[in-house]
C-alpha cells in the first residue's frame, strides 16, 4: 500500500452474520490494512463477532446511524496516525478487490467514491430513488466540478487532511453521511473524485423498495441538498483545509 498507514472502518449495526467473513475478505485481499468496526449501538454480537476476528471495535451505546459510527471512526483514524481511511460497509455489497483503484485515485484527490452507474457492473435502480441520485450527481458534479454519477455511495477513500477535517466535522443527519460530507468537503477546498467499481448484492440486512419509501427518499434527499448548500460551514474547517502543516491541523481538530 505504498507505505502508507490504512485504516478501513465498518459501520455495523447488527452485522454479526456477515462480518467474520467480510473481515476475513479484507484480511486476504489487503494485507497490512488496519480495520475498526463500529458497533452503532447494535442488540446482536456484532462487536465480540468482530473482536474474534481480530478487527479493533468500537462501542456507541445506542443506534446513531451510519453517519455517527463514520465520525467515531474518522476520530479514530486521526487520533491514531492514519494516513488514509477507507469506509467498506458490513453487509457485503463492497468489493475489498476495488480497494487499490481508490487509493492510485487517492494520488490526486482528497476524497475518492466508489461509484456505481460508471460502467462496472450491473447495478440498477429505478423510479423516484432513480431520479433522486440524478438530481444529486448532476448538483454535486457542479459543485465538485468533477463528473459524479453515485453520490450516495458509501463505498469512498479520502486522504490524512480530509481525515483531519472529518475528526472535527461531520453530519449524522440522513444523507449527511455521503451527500452532505461531500458538499462540505467541496466547499472547503478538497478535491472530490470518483472511479467505477461494481457492487455486490447485500449478505445480510433487506433493502427498503417500496414506492412509498422511494418517494420520501426522493423528498428528503432534495432537503438534504438544500440544508448542505445554505449551512454555514465553521471558520475552523476551512483552516484546516488551508492548512500545510499537520500538527496546527491536528491541534484544531482536537479543539474541534
Amino acid at each position: 500500500m505504498d507505505g502508507r498507514k490504512i485504516l478501513v472502518i465498518l459501520p455495523a449495526w447488527n452485522e454479526a452474520e456477515g462480518l467474520p467473513g467480510i473481515l476475513g475478505e479484507i484480511r486476504s485481499q489487503l494485507p497490512g490494512v488496519d480495520t475498526l468496526v463500529v458497533d452503532d449501538g447494535s442488540t446482536d454480537r456484532t462487536a465480540e463477532v468482530a473482536a474474534a476476528a481480530g478487527s479493533a471495535v468500537a462501542r456507541l451505546p445506542y443506534n446513531l446511524g451510519v453517519g455517527g459510527a463514520m465520525r467515531l471512526g474518522y476520530r479514530y483514524a486521526h487520533l491514531h496516525g492514519y494516513d488514509v481511511a477507507i469506509q467498506i460497509d458490513s453487509d457485503g455489497q463492497h468489493d475489498p478487490s476495488y480497494v487499490p483503484l481508490l487509493l492510485e485515485k487517492l494520488n490526486e484527490a482528497d476524497l475518492v467514491i466508489g461509484a456505481r452507474f460508471d460502467g462496472e457492473g450491473d447495478y440498477k435502480v429505478r423510479g423516484p430513488r432513480k431520479w433522486a441520485m440524478g438530481l444529486l450527481s448532476t448538483v454535486l458534479s457542479r459543485i465538485t466540478r468533477t463528473r459524479l454519477t453515485d453520490t450516495t455511495s458509501g463505498f469512498r477513500a479520502c486522504n490524512r487532511k480530509l481525515i483531519e477535517f472529518f475528526a472535527t466535522w461531520y453530519p449524522v443527519e440522513y444523507l449527511g453521511d455521503t451527500v452532505e460530507s461531500m458538499v462540505g468537503a467541496a466547499r472547503c477546498g478538497f478535491t472530490v473524485r470518483q472511479v467505477p467499481v461494481a457492487m455486490r448484492e447485500r449478505t445480510t440486512g433487506r433493502p427498503s423498495a417500496s414506492p412509498f419509501k422511494a418517494m420520501i427518499y426522493l423528498a428528503r434527499a432534495g432537503l438534504v441538498l438544500l440544508l448542505a448548500m445554505i449551512r454555514r460551514m465553521p471558520d475552523n474547517l476551512r483552516a484546516i483545509a488551508e492548512s500545510k502543516d499537520e500538527s496546527p491541523v491536528r491541534e484544531l481538530a482536537l479543539k474541534g
